[in-house]
């Protein structure tokens, strides 16, 4: 009796028909289609997608299934850090973006339930608020000294070999294997000329974020193995201890660990151990109290100033209700994060200092002091008040606080053109 040929990894676990199923690849679609983004090479859109798959879609499953199809290049785009450099993004083709995101929904749901449970960026049910409060709750238990690590450009300078040999273990389908490896090789282009990628996961696909979760993973794992208190969010990791020699020795060890095991390097510059209240973590710091309360970092405080400026420059010739409309979704999106925080004052001061810029720009565009008088009385504001204010050789930004721009501008008229609120009273 001859001993029969083992069975195929693709016969063993199907998982390229699981990807391909047809359930999997609606979901896909809408999902790509709700993200938008902009287009790769080829030029084509999201809105060109389903037109594309209809026709194409057969001999694309077929490749799929036959472990032939590649993926183009992704398209380099560069913009700016928050704190100061720029971050490269790799934008796939839409057509790479759908099955990117087909292959991520049906690992994600064998992967995800695997991760560490101190790990909370791109996880579906969980969120950077979560990794906020959790780093709060390590400080209000006496961990008052934190590890504050950097991963010196990790999305660039992952390691193919290392990330592949990681999925080999939890996948035997070579072809989704064969595949992921595909899209980690596709290449570059920047300026007209495609540039090959030896390492690193571009920024900008869906499946980037999973796989830089599978390896961070063996992070997570050493840190539980230690015994350590700590909150990772993608390559963002604080680990919380009760004194400085230990954040000292901690830092070294996992320095090293991170080097030698998963070839990635901290960066010095922007790592280091220190106070919570001192550092920053996804946009948040605590206070220095016996209770201690979210804060927004500073830098976060500066960012949001820096961009309504850039809405209300003065030489900007467009109307309060133009530059209101666009602030809103700016204030929306930055309030549903930042108010989070749980010191109020801080969102109420912002909230003056808000209207007060949208004052002097009012101020400023009325320009002449015959218009500014006119504009006063127009409001309800003395003719002795307005006379005097409009006569002031003070500049915008001084006369946004006069009595006379409070009467003609009170907080309702703003309220009146949508500007939002970041401050809320909290129901009795």
């Amino acid at each position: 009796m001859t001993n029969r040929e083992p069975e195929s990894p693709a016969k063993l676990e199907p998982l390229m028909e699981e990807i391909c199923a047809r359930e999997n690849l609606q979901q896909a679609l809408q999902r790509v289609m709700a993200n938008k983004g902009s287009p790769g090479i080829d030029g084509m859109t999201v809105e060109c997608l389903p037109a594309f798959l209809r026709q194409h879609w057969p001999t694309i499953r077929e490749q799929l299934l036959s472990a032939t199809y590649k993926p183009q290049p992704v398209k380099r785009v560069g913009i700016p850090k928050p704190d100061g450099g720029t971050r490269n993004l790799g934008v796939p083709t839409a057509l790479d973006r759908f099955i990117q995101q087909a292959i991520l929904q049906v690992l994600q749901r064998r992967w995800d339930p695997t991760f560490s449970e101190h790990s909370f960026g791109f996880r579906p049910g969980r969120s950077a608020h979560q990794a906020v409060a959790q780093a709060q709750k390590y400080v209000a238990e006496g961990f008052c000294w934190v590890v504050d690590i950097d991963l010196e450009k990790f999305f660039d300078r992952v390691n193919h070999d290392l990330l592949m040999g990681r999925a080999a273990k939890r996948l035997s389908d070579k072809r989704v294997l064969k595949l992921i490896r595909a899209f980690l090789n596709a290449g570059v282009m920047e300026d007209g000329l495609v540039s090959p990628t030896e390492e690193g996961t571009p920024q900008g696909g869906p499946l980037s974020p999973l796989l830089s979760n599978l390896l961070l993973d063996d992070l997570d794992c050493e840190l539980q193995r230690r015994g350590l208190c700590f909150v990772r969010y993608a390559d963002d990791c604080n680990i919380y201890v009760r004194s400085e020699r230990a954040g000292q020795r901690v830092m070294q060890s996992i320095t090293r660990f991170l080097l030698t095991r998963l070839k990635l390097t901290v960066n010095g510059s922007k790592s280091a151990v220190a106070r919570p209240w001192a550092r920053k973590f996804l946009g948040f710091s605590f206070t220095n109290s016996p209770t201690p309360r979210r804060a927004i970092a500073p830098t976060a405080l500066a960012r949001f100033k820096e961009r309504v400026r850039e809405h209300t420059r003065r030489n900007r010739g467009v109307s309060l209700e133009k530059r209101i409309a666009d602030l809103t979704p700016y204030l929306h999106g930055w309030r549903a994060y930042f108010g989070f925080s749980q010191l109020p004052s801080v969102l109420r001061n912002l909230d003056s200092w808000l209207r007060r810029r949208l004052r002097s720009v009012v101020w400023q565009q009325w320009r002449h002091s015959q218009r500014r008088f006119a504009e006063l009385r127009a409001r309800n504001v003395s003719r002795d008040l307005a006379a005097q204010t409009a006569g002031s050789p003070h500049g915008p930004w001084r006369l946004s606080l006069s009595p006379a721009l409070c009467i003609a501008l009170p907080n309702r008229v703003f309220h009146s053109l949508g500007l939002p609120q970041l401050w809320v009273r909290p129901p009795a």
